[in-house]
């Protein structure tokens, strides 16, 4: 016996002894693994990926009627489930709400948001809840927007521009699009002036086409290196001009005097909880609870001003085709509502 150990050369003698070990491991964990509910059968590698344009609400729908309100399907190495019935929906969405409450992020989104700096993509826990806070108390409040100075600026400039249209037809959508652009960039930087504005909102297309581009590497991980799309290098690009823009303002902001009673923009009101290193706690002291750092502070306003953008974008599709003839008008009162209310704004300023 002892020869025969000893003709085995140390390659053969680890294999002899590693298998039976991975095989006892492989065995366990595989009976502690609980089964998937069912669902459609997948391929090797792939699993249901060629179902994607089946992914609507309809194409759901359909699905679960065969394999009940509760579904498995896997994109390459993702798990999905999709919950079609009303009393399973309710432990997700109300009994245990807390467990399902984060948000999935891909690739694009963890860098594009700096690893979820944001509160849209971060995780639910105590950064979550003191940023949700910051932002009902500070950032958006109602008190805070009817103060911004900004508002009845940009109204006043828009009545004017009607104005000088006297007799000519004018595109309301895209004059209110424009409105609430300005106000947001003003309120958010602000900058008296729109000088950057067309860069900043071609950073934010950018991220949103990145947010929304197909990434092989978010199903099939080890396939990352393909990348045909270059994804990889326009992430890297988006970022460093978003870095450059905000940083630019942040610095700006950071070296300027503050004037006590002048009207503050929300990089002045982030900058008010800035700090080198994150902090968060439970504390009800706002100030004290939570300090943000430079990451912190450009992926929120990124998602602010993004979310906006965003919005106002899917208003003006929307307007548009509900007034792309003349008759259209009469039919979109709202309109004529928003037309009416301006001149009563600024006069009112």
């Amino acid at each position: 016996m002892d020869s025969l150990i000893q003709a085995l050369d140390p390659l053969t003698m680890a294999f002899l002894f590693m298998f039976p070990l991975l095989f006892l491991l492989g065995f366990v964990f595989r009976r502690r693994k609980l089964p998937y509910p069912p669902g459609p059968r997948g391929l090797p590698i792939i699993g249901n990926m060629l179902m994607m344009d089946q992914l609507t609400h309809r194409g759901l729908a359909k699905i679960a009627k065969q394999y009940g309100g509760l579904f498995h399907m896997r994109m390459g190495y993702l798990h999905m489930v999709a919950v079609s019935n009303p009393e399973m929906a309710r432990q997700v969405l109300q009994a245990q709400d807390n467990i399902f409450s984060n948000r999935p992020a891909t690739i694009a989104i963890s860098y594009l948001t700096y690893d979820r700096a944001d509160m849209a993509f971060a995780h639910y826990g105590p950064f979550w809840r003191q940023m949700r806070k910051l932002c009902v108390m500070k950032l958006f409040s109602r008190k805070r927007a009817a103060s911004w100075e900004s508002v009845r600026d940009e109204v006043d400039t828009l009545v004017r521009s009607v104005a000088e249209q006297n007799g000519k037809p004018v595109n309301v959508g895209e004059l209110i699009f424009s409105l609430t652009s300005n106000i947001t960039y003003r309120a958010a930087f602000g900058l008296s002036s729109h000088d950057g504005q067309d860069e900043f909102i071609s950073i934010l297309q950018e991220f949103s086409k990145l947010f929304g581009a197909f990434n092989i590497a978010d199903f099939i991980p080890s396939l990352g290196w393909l990348d045909p799309q270059g994804l990889n290098t326009r992430l890297a690009k988006a970022r460093q001009s978003l870095d450059r823009f905000i940083d630019k303002i942040i610095d700006d902001h950071m070296q300027k005097e503050r004037n006590v009673e002048a009207e503050t923009d929300m990089v002045d009101d982030l900058l008010a909880f800035y700090s080198e290193e994150a902090k968060v706690n439970e504390s009800e002291d706002l100030q004290n609870a939570i300090k943000l750092t430079r990451d912190n502070i450009k992926a929120i306003i990124m998602f602010a001003y993004g979310t906006k953008h965003e919005n106002d974008l899917a208003s003006l599709q929307k307007q548009s085709l509900e007034t792309n003839n003349t008759s259209g008008l009469v039919k979109t009162p709202h309109i004529f509502h928003s037309c009416i209310a301006l001149p009563k704004m600024a006069k009112q300023n």
